[in-house]
């Protein structure tokens, strides 16, 4: 039977509660999973799960009885809380019975593999938690082989960005680099890059991912950097027939990377 932990003020749940904090998290290398889905996925990447803090009355689902069960397998700690204590780990109003504390991954160009033609994902300097992690949703459900997140500026294990992707962001082919260890990986891939700019004159249908293809992605404020302004780089747009000059972030990543899958699949 798991420890149940009834006050607010245990120690345990405080430690995990102050992984909100990025700093905290950059200090202890350790970062929170909530949800069980997405505590499922994190295990099934490989993640090491350190504790998990459950409470029954709110675990809905086979899901949550299957993230539980590997929870106790990893030989993580697992507490059962009273809904109360529960409340001061949950995010918001996700009241879904299940908080985990994870060993945050490290993830690096040098594992990322990839196949001929592939089709590979580069976000650059993304500010936004909910941006990065719908575009990590959209590449994996488009079955691309990579996304690379070159300079970020949050972290790519936050909670946020964990709870936008719905999990997708523990998949061993996400990783994190410069921009510069980007570009030099790019070049050595051989395939095709894309970057979106609003400048851009040649609408995103034009491009031929038939036989794979990089598509950029800039910072939803600024914008790709110069470092995407290279005669090797075709820039691309999409269509905008109002006063707006672009889409949203994530909605952008969507159009671009069905069209990648939609040539992929003729």
């Amino acid at each position: 039977m798991p420890t149940t932990i009834t006050s607010r003020q245990n120690p345990r749940v405080k430690q995990a509660a102050a992984l909100r904090n990025r700093k905290s998290r950059d200090e202890r290398q350790q970062t929170l999973v909530y949800g069980p889905r997405e505590t499922l996925r994190a295990i099934e990447a490989g993640a090491e799960v350190l504790e998990a803090f459950l409470c029954s009355a709110l675990l809905r689902g086979a899901d949550a009885d299957a993230a539980a069960n590997a929870a106790r397998e990893a030989a993580a700690e697992v507490y059962e809380t009273t809904p109360e204590v529960f409340e001061k780990l949950a995010y918001g109003d996700r009241l879904d019975g299940m908080v985990s504390v994870i060993r945050t991954p490290q993830r690096t160009l040098a594992e990322l593999t990839l196949g001929p033609q592939p089709l590979v994902a580069v976000i650059e300097g993304v500010e936004k938690p909910g941006n990065l992690g719908a575009v990590l949703r959209s590449a994996d459900g488009a079955g691309f082989d990579a996304v690379v997140v070159a300079d970020p500026v949050i972290d790519l294990f936050g909670p946020n960005v964990i709870r936008a992707s719905t999990g997708a962001v523990f998949t061993k082919s996400v990783a994190v680099a410069t921009v510069d260890q980007t570009l030099a990986w790019l070049r050595g891939s051989g395939a095709p890059i894309y970057a979106t700019r609003p400048d851009a004159t040649q609408p995103y249908t034009a491009a031929d991912f038939s036989a794979g293809g990089v598509i950029v992605l800039g910072a939803e404020a600024t914008g790709l950097t110069g470092a995407w302004h290279a005669d090797d780089i075709t820039p691309l747009c999409l269509p905008m027939h109002g006063v707006c000059d672009s889409l949203n972030l994530s909605a952008t990543a969507a159009v671009l990377f069905y069209e990648a899958l939609r040539q992929r699949s003729q």
